[in-house]
């Protein structure tokens, strides 16, 4: 038997069979004949041992499908909801949106009341709010949407990753309040409710008298307070684990007055440094304004420290801004007419006014008020404003006061004639007092108005009434002085001088007062005599 043989392929593409020569052991038994031929396709098939695996990868794929399905719609349901794992105050608040969980939020703060035993009477139930507890409602329920999660992610995969960590539900989160806690609050009211008004402790303070237009001192006193850690501890405890009740006794002690009178004293003594350094707002052209003693005193504030013993003075800003920005254009702003050159009776130019005044910014100036009050130094501000254009015209002089601080007199004109004469005492030479020289118009008049100020050296003067003030020049002006009658009498101003003011007697201060208007001119000439003229 030969061992060649001939294996008959399949039929290829173009209808031909493809003979594959080829030989291959017979096994014994077998003859050569082409029966004994064994081809491939005649063996018989085993069992699949691959199967299942193939089953088990199947399942495993369709389980990962199914969880990542389960993940991802897991995070799209917590998106706008507390996640699975969050506590608020120990209680579960997983899946509540934000309405819920503000709901949740204000019946634990409602729930943490604190049951207060002050020893007599009955015990009082006191409201976090009440114990000085601000609650950030809006803050907390944000901290309750956002617990778990991982701000620091970068990254589209790092943020899946981050949230797929925040909704996995064996990860825990507790939460407390959003809160700010004023222990000084909770001191208040434990002592108003439990400590009776004649056993109270009480800070000396200060206030402003209308009648003495001064800050001044009420002085406190010793007395008996609560001990507040039982109840800070159970306040703490409510912020940090909301939604549930506490109940403390109250302890007392004897406590010395929170702020001394030295404190109340000094600060009275600053908060009149602010009336006496008056505040001089400007156009810095005809008009001036004073800021009035008791308008700001409105805006001085004093604060008191309680654990420091201390008060300090702050300032109404927003009060400021308000009262200037109404007051300002009253009192500042000039219609727009020509421009007037007064002019004596040989043409000469005495003095230039410019008219068409518009003041603006009143916040600037309000920052400037702010600022000399803060420094305790008042002084002269000058407001911002528009002045329109105009035509220059010249007036001759009408009426005109001229101070002769050499003859200590002041007489009034109407154009060139003399309608008065009035004997007068100048100021005093030296820092606090001389009367300047210059052209000057007055523009601001009281009828009686109390005045104060420093003295050369350093002491305080307060003139209450004066009558019939015409100011000229800033501070200065002309009034009645019934305290110096003999200064007057005698034109003695080296030894019985004013602090720059013109001192006369009360008919001839009222006489200026009445007959000379606003925008009447003043001339203060001379030098100042060293003895009496008269």
């Amino acid at each position: 038997m030969s061992d060649e043989y001939q294996l008959e392929a399949p039929i290829s593409g173009d209808g031909e069979r493809t003979m594959v020569m080829g030989q291959l052991p017979i096994p014994e038994g077998i003859d050569g004949g082409e029966s004994a031929f064994i081809l491939p396709a005649d063996e018989e098939k085993g069992p699949n041992r691959n199967l299942p695996w193939i089953i088990a990868l199947s399942v495993i794929g369709a389980l990962l499908v199914l969880a990542a399905a389960g993940l991802f719609a897991a995070r799209w349901y917590y998106s706008d909801k507390a996640a699975p794992g969050v506590t608020f105050g120990q209680v579960s608040v997983a899946g509540q949106n934000r309405d819920q969980l503000t709901d949740t939020v204000n019946r634990a703060v409602a729930d943490s009341a604190v049951t207060v035993d002050g020893g007599d009477g009955a015990p009082v139930k006191a409201s976090l709010e009440e114990l000085g507890v601000n609650v950030d409602v809006d803050a907390t329920v944000d901290s309750l949407l956002q617990a778990k999660a991982d701000g620091s992610a970068t990254g589209v995969l790092d943020g899946l990753l981050a949230d797929f960590a925040r909704i996995n539900p064996f990860s825990k989160k507790d939460m407390g309040l959003t809160a700010e806690y004023d222990e000084s609050t909770a001191n208040t009211f434990l002592t108003d409710r439990f400590i009776a008004d004649d056993q109270k402790a009480v800070a000396s303070s200060i206030g402003y008298d209308e009648a003495s237009q001064r800050f001044t001192v009420s002085e406190g006193r010793t007395g008996r307070a609560a001990k507040i850690e039982a109840v800070n501890q159970a306040v703490n405890n409510a912020i940090a684990t909301p939604g549930h009740g506490a109940s403390v006794t109250l302890e007392y002690e004897d406590v010395k007055m929170p702020v001394g009178v030295d404190a109340a004293n000094q600060a009275a003594t600053e908060a009149n440094k602010r009336l006496d350094n008056r505040i001089v707002l400007t156009n810095d052209r005809d008009r001036n304004f004073e800021l009035p003693v008791n308008v700001v005193a409105s805006w001085i504030k004093p604060t008191s420290d309680l654990e420091q013993g201390t008060i300090t003075l702050n300032y109404d800003e927003a009060a400021i801004k308000e009262y200037l920005a109404a007051e300002l254009p009253n009192q500042l702003n000039q219609e727009q007419v020509d421009q007037e050159d007064i002019v004596d009776d040989n043409g000469n130019v005495i003095l230039t006014r410019v008219y068409g005044v518009s003041v603006k910014d009143t916040d600037a100036a309000a920052g400037d008020v702010i600022k000399a009050l803060q420094e305790g130094e008042g002084g002269l501000i000058s407001v911002k404003a528009d002045v329109t254009e105009h035509k220059t015209t010249q007036k001759k002089a009408e009426m005109r006061i001229v101070v002769d601080k050499s003859s200590q007199t002041a007489t009034v004109y109407n154009g060139s004639q003399v309608v008065r004469t009035f004997p007068v005492c100048t100021g005093t030479p030296g820092a606090f007092g001389e009367t300047d020289n210059g052209t000057f118009s007055i523009y601001l008049k009281y009828s009686v108005q109390d005045m104060r100020g420093l003295n050369e050296d350093g002491s305080k003067y307060l003139s209450k009434g004066v009558k019939w003030v015409s100011y000229f020049n800033g501070g200065e002006g002309f009034h009645t002085a019934n305290w110096n009658y003999y200064g007057i009498e005698h034109g003695d101003p080296a030894n019985y001088g004013s602090h720059g003011c013109v001192n006369m007697y009360e008919a001839d201060a009222q006489w200026i007062y009445n007959n000379c208007p606003e925008g009447t001119l003043v001339q203060v000439v001379g030098a100042t005599p060293s003895g009496p003229v008269r």
